[in-house]
């Protein structure tokens, strides 16, 4: 008899259109033919759910359900051991969890009290009034979730003194917002995609040049963040400390807005006063303000 054998493209990593997620988990390898099989059967025996009959014969797991679920509605997340992404960053790992529901909550309060395409509202400078207060880690979790939504999002990282984002994302940091700024990269070769991660891009900081305030201080930021602002619906950027230099209150100024990060029994009310009147002072609307408890 002849047979009949469906070819498809795993390369591409999404599911199609309608697929189903029996066949999400075949062309990913998570399943044979022969074991989809004996799920549906089981499945038409008890009238069960497909992810439930695989669980039962032991064929899955719930993070391998998860995994297709996600595919089959183009919501990606990463499985732990899979990407040179660090695992701190909670929202492309652990989606359901109630540290992300958190996030998410985060980033319905910005969609509607600052993002607004039709007012040229797109960027926001991520700002702390001190080291070690999760700054750059709410900016990478942030960043996610919005992508997460189908935003086109970049995350900038400006902290050019102490940059973490390339070492979030797994990413090479030859090319960065230092070597544009000082126009020694082009644009392009300094953003970078996230594999797995739809929607979601990084622009490194690069090396780390002698004269980071006076780069930023330059015309080319603000160009450049005219340049990709067509390009994209949501630009995230980390800056540096607020008490080690000017740096955030020099982007936060080129942004126009700012999300202040403060961390749960470890920042000082004064310091964070002292962050507010300088963001006022330079005429930088300041969103609103998070409490970091992770």
């Amino acid at each position: 008899m002849d047979t009949v054998t469906l070819i498809t493209d795993k390369s591409i990593g999404n599911a199609l259109p309608n697929q189903s997620i029996g066949a999400i988990l075949v062309d990913s390898g998570k399943l044979t033919a022969d074991e989809a099989e004996r799920i549906m059967r089981l499945q038409r025996e008890r009238g069960t759910r497909f992810g439930d009959a695989a669980i039962e014969l032991g064929f899955l797991t719930q993070a391998d359900i998860e995994q297709a679920l996600s595919l089959q509605f183009d919501y990606p997340y990463l499985l732990k051991g899979e990407s040179k992404v660090s695992e701190e960053i909670v929202a492309a790992y652990n989606p359901f969890s109630p540290q992300v529901e958190e996030l998410r909550a985060l980033r319905s309060q910005l969609m509607l009290r600052w993002f607004d395409a039709s007012a040229g509202r797109k960027a926001l400078t991520i700002i702390s009034a001190d080291r070690g207060e999760g700054r750059s880690f709410i900016a990478a979790n942030l960043a996610v979730v919005f992508s997460q939504l189908g935003e086109r999002t970049l995350l900038i990282d400006a902290d050019m003194r102490n940059p973490r984002q390339h070492k979030l994302f797994g990413l090479d940091n030859r090319n960065g917002l230092s070597a544009i700024l000082a126009g020694r990269s082009e644009r392009n070769a300094a953003i970078h995609r996230v594999p797995s991660l739809i929607d979601l891009s990084v622009m490194t900081a690069g090396p780390t040049p002698p004269n980071p305030q006076e780069l930023l201080g330059r015309s080319a930021f603000q160009q450049l963040l005219e340049e990709v602002a067509p390009l994209f619906d949501v630009i995230l950027i980390d800056t540096p400390a607020h008490s080690e230099c000017a740096d955030s209150q020099m982007v936060a100024g080129r942004s126009g807005a700012s999300l202040i990060v403060v961390r749960k029994n470890s920042s000082h009310i004064s310091a964070v006063r002292d962050l507010v009147d300088s963001a006022a002072n330079s005429n930088v609307v300041v969103v609103g303000s998070v409490l970091n408890a992770f």
